[in-house]
């Protein structure tokens, strides 16, 4: 048995918070955005300053801290007495949790199975055997890159790629996290696929599942020069970088071609096409689960 324990805290603690709840013994700490799935939330990564500057990526001002430790009677003191070490003056209300011991690779591969995305194609984990032999498979596990498929914006932009991409096009994936898209859209026909992301991780995830795939993506980090055209430009990111990057991923759309985005909330959807406005016409083309797909054409 396992005892799951989150507090929220402000930016300016989190990280220190982190220390101090593994120096009191937890075996393991996350931090999250305490308003993911709000029109509040914010990305976790920066984007470029449009003066060709990486700013530095502050946590979410609003962070929930979630630790794990080994149940204990003196946890809430040891919690309290992490917070204090970490500056933390009014201890924030704790949420204790009970989390049994369990077979976690088990576990953790039976909330993943095969996802349809249409007939062509299938999002599928190595250790499922393709529902579908005459369907494009993409074998892709849960990793450390957003990205498996089952999150509604990406599934819409999957969709669109089933629906109208063409085969031999160029695809640009902006913020490629695990290489998903850019693969699918290699399996469905893509001459050449680049993979863009700010995040070294992701590009080592996205690398590997290209590999483990058989197709081939170039990938490039996001502080590196980016100045071609392509006939299909997809970017999942969220909302705000997508606004920040318009001029960039607007400036790589060719002549006739087309740009898909997503990670926006159907709230939210007027705020990217006003954003685009100047550079190319956007319009909703897609909902899921109240996130929306925009979707633009170069003349």
């Amino acid at each position: 048995m396992w005892v799951s324990v989150a507090l929220e805290t402000d930016a300016a603690h989190a990280d220190a918070l982190s220390d101090a709840l593994m120096a009191a013994g937890a075996i393991s700490v996350s931090v999250e955005d305490a308003l993911a799935g709000t029109d509040l939330e914010t990305p976790q990564f920066g984007e470029p300053d449009g003066a060709g500057g990486m700013p530095a990526t502050p946590l979410w001002n609003e962070s929930r801290v979630v630790a794990l430790f080994d149940p204990a009677p003196d946890l809430i003191g040891r919690i309290a007495t992490a917070a204090a070490s970490a500056g933390i003056d009014d201890l924030p209300e704790i949420e204790l949790e009970d989390v049994a011991e369990q077979d976690w690779v088990r576990l953790t591969q039976a909330q993943f199975d095969p996802i349809r995305v249409d007939n062509r194609l299938w999002i599928v984990p190595s250790w499922h055997a393709a529902p579908d032999p005459a369907a494009v498979s993409l074998v892709l596990d849960p990793g450390l890159a957003f990205g498996t498929g089952s999150h509604p914006t990406t599934f819409l932009c999957l969709q669109w790629l089933c629906e109208h991409l063409r085969a031999g096009e160029s695809v640009l994936d902006y913020g490629c996290g695990s290489g998903i898209l850019g693969i699918a859209a290699a399996k469905l026909g893509a001459a050449s696929v680049l993979g863009v992301d700010i995040d070294d991780n992701a590009l080592v995830a996205a690398r590997n599942n290209a590999a483990n795939n058989r197709v081939a993506l170039e990938l490039r980090h996001s502080k590196q020069a980016l100045e071609e055209s392509f006939d299909i430009v997809v970017a999942n990111i969220l909302t705000n970088p997508l606004c920040v990057l318009a001029p960039l991923l607007a400036g790589r759309v060719a002549p006739g071609g087309r740009i898909v985005l997503a990670g926006v909330l159907a709230t939210q959807a007027e705020q990217v096409i006003a954003a685009y406005a100047a550079h190319l016409p956007l319009h909703a083309g897609a909902e899921r689960d109240g996130w929306v797909r925009l979707e633009g054409r170069r003349c």
